[in-house]
């Protein structure tokens, strides 16, 4: 595989995950396209993916999992963050590079491993109010 700058993979990564959140709001039972965005904000904010990344970090990420996390948050990005800090943008970048990089060495049953377990970490702490959507 060729190999992608953090930021190619984060941008890969952000769009594959956003698509299975998405699906993953319609298999939940929403119908409305309000109540889908509104459900889908939850996963996709800065604040859940550096939670999730966070969690996975040390305990659930590969070695080489782990080191494509650092190149995703330790590239510069050309803009500053408008929903949340840049330490949390940063984290949320690299866990959008994880995905980018499975994504497009075609590792399905990794991706389908990490995005559940990404969902379990942010509804467990969506329900312990530790996460405030952006919109609130």
């Amino acid at each position: 595989m060729i190999l992608y700058n953090g930021l190619t993979l984060a941008y890969i990564g952000d769009a594959y995950y956003e698509m299975r959140v998405r699906q993953y709001c319609l298999d939940q039972g929403y119908t409305l396209v309000n109540d889908l965005h509104n459900l889908a904000i939850r996963y996709t904010n800065s604040k859940s993916q550096a939670l999730a990344a966070n969690s996975m970090y040390d305990n659930f990420y590969t070695e080489e999992e782990q080191k494509i996390f650092k190149r995703g948050r330790n590239q510069t990005a050309s803009h500053k963050p408008k929903n949340s800090d840049v330490q949390t943008y940063n984290k949320s970048t690299g866990f959008e590079a994880v995905i980018g990089y499975l994504y497009l060495d075609k590792n399905w049953k990794r991706l389908d491993e990490i995005f559940a377990y990404a969902i379990n970490v942010i509804d467990k702490n969506f329900e312990e109010n530790k996460i405030i959507n952006d919109k609130e």
